[in-house]
């Protein structure tokens, strides 16, 4: 009897990055932005490095398992650096440059979900009359430059029980003047998009966090109009440890998300008094 499901085996997912010999720790508190406290495994305390300029919220709790990158560079105070943490049994990453780095080998690999055919793929390019670099310049088949602007994306919040994503947690005038940016060379006829990495799996579609920051959703939505795509490209992050403790996160790439693009809660607040 044929049912009409399928046999053919899921294709393995294809890496594009990964960190070894990292360490377990719980994270205790965040403080002065870039630093925070853990406690490891055996434990010692520690004080790692948070490359992650947003707020984080959702990311983490007090007592949170995270996996810090030891590094024993003797110039370097910091000898800790903080890559992903466990939320409700997902992992999600906060490390801010490693969406640049996956969404770069996926370019290279032709495996970047909304941008088939790149090549010539470049990373931290200077551009645009504000003086700023993007992240990935490629070509596209027909020879056109294509901009990629990266962003990592973690903020949950709910909305009518669809649990969503959005960026940005705070307000970043450095991400509004990275859209005005994308237009501007969108208008000169160039390609330009902008990857907002998912960087957890508890989440179902993607959204602008208009709440938080109007003047971006502003932004946004003249990017888009002005021909700029947006990418919620779905991250998978598959981690493991070894009998030593020593753990690995390999990243991938699971497709891209919906966006719910709620105008209409713009909208109110444009209304509003």
């Amino acid at each position: 009897m044929v049912d009409g499901s399928s046999t053919r085996p899921t294709p393995r997912p294809v890496t594009l990055y990964a960190k070894e010999g990292l360490v377990a720790g719980r994270v205790l508190r965040r403080y002065q932005r870039f630093l925070c406290d853990v406690e490891l495994a055996g434990g010692d305390l520690v004080v790692a490095h948070c490359a992650n300029t947003g707020t984080m919220a959702t990311c983490w709790s007090p007592g949170d398992l995270v996996l810090l990158e030891p590094n024993h560079n003797p110039r370097r105070k910091l000898h800790y650096d903080w890559i992903c943490s466990r939320r409700d049994g997902h992992w999600l990453g906060v490390h801010t440059a490693i969406p640049n780095r996956v969404v770069e080998e996926a370019a290279r690999r032709d495996l970047l979900p909304g941008l088939p055919g790149l090549h010539d793929v470049r990373r931290e390019v200077p551009y645009g009359v504000e003086h700023s670099r993007i992240d990935v310049l490629a070509a596209d088949s027909a020879g056109r430059r294509v901009y990629i602007e990266v962003k990592n994306t973690t903020l949950r919040d709910t909305d009518g029980g669809e649990a969503l994503v959005r960026f940005p947690d705070a307000v970043t005038v450095r991400g509004a003047k990275h859209l005005r940016e994308l237009r501007a060379v969108a208008l000169e006829g160039h390609r330009a998009a902008v990857v907002f990495f998912v960087h957890r799996d508890d989440v179902t579609a993607f959204d602008v966090a208009f709440h938080i920051d109007p003047e971006y959703a502003s932004e946004l939505d003249r990017a888009v109009a002005a021909g700029v795509q947006i990418l919620p490209v779905q991250a998978r992050m598959d981690v493991s440890s070894d009998q030593a403790e020593r753990w690995t996160v390999v990243w991938s790439l699971a497709g891209l998300l919906p966006w719910r693009r709620d105008v209409s809660g713009r909208r109110s607040r444009d209304d509003a008094p």
